[in-house]
């Protein structure tokens, strides 16, 4: 890798244009594994200049040309998936086999959907037969700055950058400061790739500056951001005065909705699924709604998976959940973990502080609350940590009300084996997705929320369709070529 305190800029690495130095911290260790540099207004100015020059030409490329980037690009990203997943794990925590699979497998996945998304789009479409000189054209939006979280990077990059290359666009990389790595090699990735020079850049940063400064930006002609709904909303604020599109994909508290008619491994799954990456996930099923009759059963099951759940440094292979991300993220959960204690919460498993034996790096331990009513904070916030809530209700009619009882609306859940029954809660559920029967959706299936957990959608042709404009033409020559 370069030096890691360079930014890529018009297919160059290149320096930023004032040293401000940042340690990145593994969180299983709490040393500095690596130290970037916090770009500013010179750097952005660069980054967003070159991506303007090569929208003109890039805007340009035929599809085909799109297509073979891609290709290129997969084919260098899965050569170098050992790296990936080491640099993940180094940086955010995910044990070493969750990075090799899950996290580095996403941007894998997403770059194939896009392929076969692209594959199958028509830049230029008739409006309809009753209009058969009309046609639909849809290009580039142009400049995207693009701002990504330290949760899943790989995830989250892919599916930005990929189909912002296919829709014709450029763009300007701000990964999360906490989680650089994966974005520089990355960045590697789209250079041996050849990536023309200006379409894909990258400068360091954190929120206050690159962030800001991206965001307000004249030259950026929209922004794709995912993170907190605080962040989400001062994005919003500050791409106001240049009418900037803002695409937001923010947080969550997923409501896991379990019949008593449920399988019998949907518990233990649905508590598996909120501990996974350390409960660091948007759409991560925290609350976990239990119809009463087989109540007092999902709690001890619960907190025995909670406690045969094993913590480890992330760069110890098996079966286990690594550390929080950083110390910031480490106080939050605790203070919250605190909170729910305070408030009457039941704790059945885990607890605060760090767990047994081990006396450095951000572990927590798997934590599970019962007899949680839904106006409690550990019910309201988005914790971000392996923390499960418990709350029994009576009915479907109960559950639905408890369920769409929050200011977020990213991802439920359902589990029954009554077909008639899922298919009434999905309907009625307010969120962008609902996953029945621990089934995931499907490959190319839009990526989204509702409410406080943003707008827009990733994922397959809805993906493609954010960094689209729509251009309706009239009097169109059937001779064109």
């Amino acid at each position: 890798m370069p030096d890691s305190r360079n930014f890529y800029i018009n297919g160059q690495w290149v320096a930023p244009a004032t040293a401000n130095d940042l340690d990145v911290i593994n969180p299983s260790t709490e040393e500095v594994c690596a130290t970037i540099s916090l770009g500013g207004q010179a750097d952005v100015d660069a980054a967003v200049a070159a991506a303007r020059a090569a929208f003109e030409t890039w805007s340009k490329s035929s599809k085909a040309e799109r297509l073979a980037l891609l290709h290129r690009v997969l084919e260098v990203y899965k050569a170098r998936a050992g790296d990936m997943a080491e640099a993940i794990s180094t940086e955010m925590g995910a044990p070493i086999d969750l990075a090799k699979t899950s996290q580095v497998g996403a941007g894998a996945f997403h770059i194939q959907n896009f392929i076969r998304a692209l594959e199958g789009f028509e830049f230029e479409q008739p409006l309809g037969d009753h209009a058969p000189n009309d046609r639909i054209i849809h290009e580039g939006v142009g400049v995207v700055g693009m701002i990504t979280p330290w949760n899943w990077p790989m995830n989250q990059v892919t599916l930005k950058v990929i189909p912002a290359i296919a829709a014709g666009c450029s763009m300007v990389l701000k990964p999360s400061e906490i989680a650089p790595l994966s974005g520089l090699l990355f960045a590697e990735i789209m250079d041996e790739a050849g990536v023309p020079a200006g379409v894909f850049n990258l400068v360091n940063g954190d929120g206050a500056g690159v962030g800001t400064i991206l965001t307000s930006h004249p030259g950026v002609d929209a922004i794709s951001f995912t993170g907190s709904t605080r962040a989400g909303i001062a994005i919003s604020k500050s791409a106001a005065d240049t009418l900037k599109p803002v695409h937001l994909e923010l947080g969550g508290k997923g409501a896991n909705v379990i019949f008593a008619d449920a399988d019998e491994k949907a518990v233990k799954r649905g508590a598996q699924h909120c501990f996974n990456n350390t409960g660091q996930s948007c759409n991560a099923p925290t609350r976990m709604l239990v119809e009463r009759s087989i109540y007092d059963s999902a709690v001890e099951i619960a907190a025995a998976t909670a406690e045969s759940t094993a913590t480890g440094m992330s760069a110890e292979p098996g079966r286990h959940i690594g550390p929080l991300v950083s110390q910031a993220q480490w106080d939050k959960v605790q203070g919250l973990i605190e909170k729910g204690m305070a408030e009457g919460a039941r704790l059945v498993a885990g607890g605060p502080g760090r767990p047994e034996g081990v006396n450095r790096g951000y572990f927590v331990r798997p934590t599970v609350f019962a007899d949680v009513s839904n106006d409690m904070t550990i019910a309201r916030e988005e914790i971000f940590g392996p923390v499960l809530s418990i709350i029994p209700f009576e009915d479907e009619e109960d559950a639905v009300r408890i369920a769409n009882d929050t200011e977020y609306g990213l991802t439920n859940y359902v589990q029954s084996q009554d077909g008639a029954k899922r298919n009434r809660m999905a309907r009625r559920l307010r969120s962008g997705m609902v996953e029945m029967n621990g089934q995931s959706r499907g490959a190319g299936a839009p990526f989204g929320g509702m409410k406080k957990s943003g707008n827009g959608r990733e994922g397959g042709v809805w993906g493609l369709m954010d960094f689209l404009e729509v251009k309706a033409v009239s009097g169109w020559s059937p001779e064109d070529a």
